[in-house]
């Protein structure tokens, strides 16, 4: 049962396949795109140990020969010596700009490797094989890609789009249950951006997706995937509408800068905090219903997912320190910190137009 989804940019066109055990016709899938018989796989050390040689075997079943690659797991990844890293290896593979790179992982691997090949001999090709939750919903698909510096996040890199998408959701069933979870934080973004209809269907499907239901995994990446390559396909970099995509993550990578990038706090954690604050937020400045923020909390809950500041574990700093780390956001414009807000449930919108003692006392009642 595969789903596609294409991502329809003009003279960029590629698909997003969806479901499980694609791996296993990886061969079959990305032999089309081939000049010869052998690509190039970046992966992480946790994912080439559970699924390295399944994929290997889908592509040796087409005759692909495969050099591979795996880094250390965990955001830390996403640097400038693993980036440099990369690009000398595959260099070293003698990757030319014909070959295909492909990316294995979660979406720290697919936003580095998928930067490697952007820079490597001015831009090869690359597929990406998401295996987490929040990469196959999220970060596999538009074409962001990028690293991580002192700075923050995600504030070096460029606009690459994938050749091919295979979001093989059978993957997802050896996910640990908070990683899952914490990739569903960026599926509830979807339908609480734009399709209040989708939300809906998460509030009764959402228990048997974490279950691990098949069947309502592979539909819940089908529409998150749909809406994404809606948005991409009208704003590919992010000048308008695309913006829509970053609904809970100004307050969600402050989080991050604040616990270190580290394991106190995954980023779909941050995202389902930030989507709930945002709504908060919407609430507490007459633009939104008062019972959305009940109602996006409850189902963050009743799915066992973090819904406030208080539950990230250990000290954070303060909300003027917090504050200032929201302004190294790249959704900075003319100095201005850019919010997206919502008018209820899927209906967000982006503005600039937000009050800053209105954001301190939201993040102030938060730490209490």
């Amino acid at each position: 049962m595969h789903e596609t989804v294409n991502v329809a940019l003009p003279g960029r066109s590629y698909d997003v396949v969806i479901g499980p055990g694609l791996i296993h016709e990886a061969g079959a899938l990305v032999g089309p795109l081939l000049r010869r018989p052998r690509v190039t796989v970046i992966s992480d050390e946790t994912v080439a140990g559970l699924h390295l040689d399944a994929l290997r075997a889908g592509l040796s079943a087409a005759g692909i020969a495969m050099e591979a690659l795996a880094l250390p797991p965990g955001e830390g990844t996403k640097s400038w010596a693993n980036l440099t890293r990369c690009v000398d290896w595959l260099l070293d593979q003698k990757v030319e700009r014909q070959d295909v790179v492909i990316a294995f992982g979660g979406g720290v691997i697919g936003d580095l490797v998928g930067f490697a090949a952007a820079v490597l001999r001015r831009g090869v090709r690359f597929v990406q094989i998401p295996t987490s939750l929040l990469a196959q919903v999220d970060s596999s698909v538009g074409g962001k890609t990028g690293i991580n510096t002192a700075h923050g996040k995600n504030l070096v890199g460029a606009f690459h789009q994938p050749s091919l998408v295979l979001a093989d959701t059978g993957l997802l069933e050896t996910l640990p249950p908070r990683d899952f979870l914490a990739g569903y934080g960026e599926v509830v973004k979807y339908g609480l951006l734009g399709d209040a209809a989708f939300f809906g269907w998460l509030e009764t499907q959402g228990p048997a997706l974490a279950r691990g239901d098949g069947a309502a995994r592979v539909e819940a990446v089908r529409r998150a995937v749909q809406m994404k390559a809606d948005i991409v396909i009208r704003d590919e970099t992010e000048q308008g509408d695309r913006a829509l995509l970053n609904l809970g993550h100004t307050f969600c990578h402050a989080l991050e800068a604040a616990t270190g990038y580290s394991d106190r706090l995954l980023h779909g954690e941050g995202v389902a905090i930030g989507c709930a604050l945002a709504f908060e937020l919407s609430a507490r400045l007459g633009i939104c219903p008062q019972e959305d923020p009940s109602r996006v909390r409850a189902h963050l809950r009743e799915m066992g997912m973090k819904t406030d500041m208080a539950d990230i574990p250990g000290q954070l700093p303060g909300a003027d320190a917090l504050l200032d780390l929201m302004g190294q956001d790249k959704k900075v414009v003319d100095g201005q910190l850019r919010f997206i807000l919502a008018r209820g449930i899927g209906d967000a919108f982006v503005t600039a137009e937000v009050p800053r003692e209105s954001v301190l006392k939201l993040l102030e009642d938060g730490l209490r």
